[in-house]
């Protein structure tokens, strides 16, 4: 048996105690949630006290329905336009398609806090001199708020996928007199639907994180999970903040292991998987 180098030994150490580093507070997040304490940093006990106080509790049970309720209708919003950009871009190359990669660049780096600032007086405007009431209701607001970075990475994480895929299956369809929609529907969107339920998936994660946005655009009666944690900094955290953070936590997990088993189901390596979750 070869003898590992000082090297290799101190390398394994410093990547464990690295990854221990990044993946404690999580461990630590979990382990409150079952705390029985009236707040986060003070050990009461072991109980399931802060699960029931998710269901007991009307403020924070409508926070959370708030985010869930604006995540799935933002990520449906920007996995339908995203895809269709995805598609667009890989399909039909061009001038055009180097201009508009570089405005979905712009706004994926454009800071939060930028976007943030720039939309309240936006949607306000809209809502009340335009007339437009529609954009007074706080649900529309944070999902118009949500989804604009969410359609960027969509169309990111589309457009690699058929990118790398061979077009002549379409070109195929097209020599068989199909109509171009249903070429769309029977050939175009099945290939890319691995890279559709991954953006699905990472628009409503994006969106049950965003918190800059959502504190500038939310209105009274729809404040979302992210807003209601920050607020409650003040007062203090609660163990039924862990809880919520927990439940999220392993629907997340599962949600990201379905996503996987579509797509190996669908014939990808796990190169492949990590490469469509990440739009390369």
């Amino acid at each position: 048996m070869k003898q590992r180098s000082w090297s290799d030994v101190a390398l394994t150490v410093w990547s464990v105690a690295v990854f221990l580093f990044l993946f404690a507070p999580i461990v630590v997040i979990i382990l409150s949630s079952f705390n029985t304490g009236r707040l986060l940093v003070s050990w009461g006990g072991f109980g399931f006290d802060a699960f029931l106080a998710i269901v007991e509790r009307p403020v924070i049970r409508d926070a959370v329905w708030v985010s869930i309720q604006t995540g799935a209708i933002a990520a449906l919003l920007a996995t339908l336009l995203g895809t269709l950009a995805g598609i667009a871009m890989a399909r039909h190359p061009g001038k055009w398609a180097l201009w508009f990669i570089g405005l979905l660049l712009l706004v994926s780096v454009t800071p939060e806090i930028v976007d943030a600032v720039a939309l309240l007086p936006w949607l306000v405007l809209l809502g009340q001199d335009a007339g437009l009431s529609i954009f007074n209701d706080g649900i529309v607001r944070l999902v118009v708020g949500h989804s604009l970075f969410s359609i960027a990475v969509v169309s990111y994480i589309v457009r690699a996928r058929l990118v790398g895929l061979d077009a002549q299956l379409e070109e195929a369809s097209a020599d068989l007199y199909a109509k171009p929609f249903t070429t769309f529907r029977r050939v175009t969107l099945p290939l890319a639907m691995p890279a559709v339920l991954a953006g699905f998936l990472l628009s409503f994660t994006l969106s049950l994180d965003n918190t800059v946005i959502a504190a500038f655009v939310q209105v009274s009666g729809t404040t979302p999970w992210p807003v209601y944690v920050l607020s409650a900094l003040r007062s203090g955290l609660r163990p039924e903040i862990a809880a919520v953070s927990t439940i999220m936590l392993v629907l997340t997990l599962v949600a990201l292991g379905l996503v996987a088993l579509v797509l190996r189901r669908a014939g990808d390596s796990a190169t492949q998987i990590a490469r469509t979750m990440t739009g390369s």
